[in-house]
């Protein structure tokens, strides 16, 4: 760690707040003062024991034809919580059937059952795949082993052979139950189910070539990990191949579990730089050779985010973006020829996005289509026959995700909130468009509900928060919402949130001016008093790719939020032009082009408009923080705003937009050389020169995805311009700063210690 204690020329050094972290001093509960216990802190909140956490339930599944889910439950027959059995329910009944008990799991030679991460059952239900010793790459844990248990004999088999341990990825039952295939090594496999004999399907993956899963940046940009698909007659399967040769490497340098560094290359393409080659094979699950599929584009300026069968496994589907990505072309390809033709296409002056819920309908002459076409994103309905498009859903609102299809009764539902942009609630329309669009959940549930259909769409499990409570999951009956059973209540961090001393909360908007508001919300301290100053502390993002301002539970962020505001601060979030808000394609897209130039200008806009209306607020002690795209808004608002804001603390940040991926920064900026004044303007390390306030850098050395050369890049500017801060660094750590004993308990230690000595409050128990 290193620290560079000065804050700016005209201030002396300080050391952090010695204080108790979070804690309430001077606090005597024999005189009738709050309890400690009503108070938080950050060891109460990260800490080792953290008393915060939302109720564990699941993975919970609905088998295929509707009739019911399974679930992981704690077995009784251990004295182990990660011991699980696997229970089925009958969701009309509430009947419930120990499906495979944990005691089924015990290897040969073992005592201990197996301790499930993921698990699938097989179509028919006679087998188990059981994912374990899970591995994180890159963002989730999708590599380990497998295992296979056999439920009428009960005998429990290892898969991939003579596979090293904890490296296979993906293993997924074929559509007939009598293989699995799996990625081992950058190749495909498939077992037989019944021989246990193992076929290598693809001979070619190596460090730089890659079958079945995905390279660096479309894992992290279009979450694409599972690179591969059954066909549905269990004959044939498509994959993802991704070749990285001439990929620009970067080096991440692990110096602490060594005597001498380790170092790490991965193939991370930066803006204007080359990507991996990207194609699609299909190939016989009996073995043989691939067939390409002719794109007809160029393999290094395209990607291709999501394929799938047809029913009748005669084509492979799939969308295409171009480099730009302003145009997705749905393609059907022929897996004996590899001939593709263009059925759809998708096209915005700015950006369009991918498709993910990629839903057949009609027996798979229609799909559904999301798209801003017509300047409100809408559901549509595509013919692959005619190729003809019909909007399902009129009207000036946003349609933010499709949540299931009851085809039977030729409904389509899905989540929008046209009222308050900051909820999201459950409607319904008819998959014809004749019908009127109503809402299915109650309407006086405020809050934030998602769903997990069944597919017969007859069922679905309904998770809903708000800001500040935790959330219940229910299961509810369709089409009327009728809850059936309640799953998580989280009583008990409801009860334990009861006994803490906290401030009011509110959700607001804000004006921009020229007829636009933003959306914002607000935390105050408890015994707030008006006729008191409290200094402002804002929390931001501000980008396209997330939204901090929701009406839902924000877990730990939240808490420390109101930990703060137990600190004497007004805690606050707004939301800029250009983050995902369902306000319309005009309010998403303004930015195109202009990523970290109107985003600061809105927030800096809104900041002076809540300081005017809001007396209470100091003026001299105005915060800012934030994490990745947000450590990047920190920095601009720092930086070209100095005489509002007066301390920052920047995470993990972009100081030139130019040393990030492809993927995300060229579907919202364009080619550098396109447009370099605004990868120029937009980018923090430009304006460093302005700084006046307090700021803090705070890093991990270990970050795949915004790399800590960001870090220094910034550093050397700032000294050059003789500007002052303050440095943390986590030695190894990834961009979620998590990894390692004691490590989110210190950096937000760090960040508390940091406020308080730099935005001086006075405490509750000084008030």
């Amino acid at each position: 760690m290193s620290l560079s204690q000065s804050m700016n020329a005209s201030s002396a050094p300080r050391p952090f707040a010695s204080a108790s972290v979070g804690g309430v001093s001077g606090l005597d509960e024999s005189s009738g003062a709050e309890p400690r216990s009503a108070y938080l802190t950050v060891e109460r909140i990260f800490g080792e024991k953290s008393e915060f956490k939302t109720q564990k339930w699941g993975p919970a599944y609905w088998l295929k034809d509707g009739t019911g889910y399974t679930t992981l439950e704690k077995s009784a027959a251990f004295d182990d919580d990660e011991v699980r059995d696997l229970v089925c329910y009958d969701p009309a009944t509430g009947v419930r059937e120990v499906m495979i008990a944990a005691a089924n799991l015990i290897p040969p030679g073992q005592t201990k059952p197996l301790i499930i991460e993921n698990y699938a059952i097989s179509r028919d239900g006679t087998r188990m795949l059981v994912f374990v010793n899970a591995v994180r790459v890159w963002r989730e844990k999708t590599r380990g082993d497998y295992w296979l248990l056999e439920r009428a004999t009960g005998a429990l088999t290892q898969l991939g052979g003579d596979a090293d341990p904890a490296m296979m990825m993906f293993a997924t039952f074929s559509p007939d139950d009598q293989n699995v295939a799996y990625v081992y090594r950058n190749n495909l496999f498939v077992q037989s189910l019944h021989s246990g004999e193992i076929t290598q399907l693809t001979q070619d993956g190596n460090e730089h070539v890659i079958n079945g899963t995905a390279d660096w940046v479309n894992e992290e940009e279009f979450h694409l990990r599972h690179g591969f698909r059954w066909s549905p007659d269990s004959r044939m399967i498509a994959y993802w191949q991704f070749d990285t040769v001439g990929v620009k490497e970067f080096p991440l340098v692990n110096y602490i579990d060594t005597t001498y560094p380790k170092m790490q290359h991965i193939a991370y393409p930066k803006v204007g730089e080359m990507n991996s080659a990207c194609r699609l094979g299909v190939v016989n699950a009996s073995g043989g050779e691939t067939k390409w599929i002719r794109s007809h584009s160029d393999p290094r300026n395209h990607y291709i985010p999501r394929m799938e069968w047809a029913s009748d496994s005669r084509h492979v589907f799939f969308q295409q973006l171009n480099r730009l990505q302003n145009i997705n072309q749905v393609m059907a390809a022929d897996p004996q020829t590899g001939l593709a033709e263009v059925i759809f296409t998708d096209s915005d002056d700015a950006w369009v996005d991918v498709m993910n819920e990629w839903i057949w309908i009609d027996g798979g002459s229609r799909f559904l289509w999301l798209s801003d076409r017509d300047g409100w994103r809408h559901l549509y309905a595509v013919s692959v026959h005619d190729l003809s498009v019909k909007r399902l859903t009129p009207g000036e609102f946003d349609v933010i995700h499709v949540a299931g299809v009851d085809e039977k009764n030729g409904w389509v539902y899905f989540t929008a909130s046209p009222d308050h942009p900051t909820q999201r609630h459950l409607y319904r329309t008819s998959l014809d468009g004749s019908g009127a669009i109503c809402q299915i959940n109650p309407a006086g549930q405020r809050g934030t509900h998602s769903y997990q259909f069944s597919a017969d769409a007859q069922w679905a499990f309904h998770t809903y928060s708000s800001f500040g409570c935790p959330p219940i999951v229910e299961l509810i009956r369709l089409p009327d919402h009728q809850v059936k059973q309640v799953m998580v209540t989280n009583e008990t961090l409801r009860e334990k949130l009861q006994h803490l001393k906290l401030g009011s909360r509110e959700m607001f908007q804000v004006d921009l001016g020229g007829g636009l508001s933003a959306d914002a919300w607000c935390i105050k301290p408890p015994n707030f008093d008006e006729t008191r100053k409290y200094p402002l502390f804002l929390h931001v993002y501000g980008e396209p790719a997330g939204s901090t301002v929701l009406d839902t539970w924000g877990g730990d962020n939240d808490l420390w939020h109101s930990m703060m505001a137990q600190q004497g601060y007004v805690v606050m979030s707004i939301d800029n032009r250009g983050t995902p808000m369902p306000r319309g394609r005009a309010w998403r897209k303004s930015v195109y082009r202009k990523i970290g130039m109107i985003a600061p200008v809105d927030q800096a806009h809104a900041t002076r408009e809540i300081l005017r209306t809001r007396p209470y607020l100091d003026a001299s002690r105005v915060g800012i923080w934030g994490w990745s795209g947000g450590g990047s808004m920190s920095l601009n608002a720092i930086f070209r705003y100095p005489d509002l804001y007066h301390t920052a603390m920047a995470i993990a940040f972009v100081a030139h937009q130019r040393m990030y991926d492809t993927i995300y920064q060229e579907r919202y900026m364009g080619l550098p050389d396109d447009n370099e004044e605004g990868f120029r303007d937009g980018s923090p390390i430009t304006h460093a020169h302005r700084l006046q306030g307090n700021l803090l850098l705070v890093y991990g050395t270990g970050d795949d995805n915004c790399h800590y050369q960001n870090c220094e890049l910034l550093v050397h500017e700032l000294i050059k311009q003789n500007k002052y801060f303050s440095q943390v660094v986590y030695p190894n750590r990834s961009h979620s700063i998590e990894e390692g004993p004691n490590t989110r308990c210190h950096l937000y230690g760090t960040l508390t210690r940091y406020l308080l000595d730099h935005l001086p409050s006075h405490s509750i128990s000084q008030s």
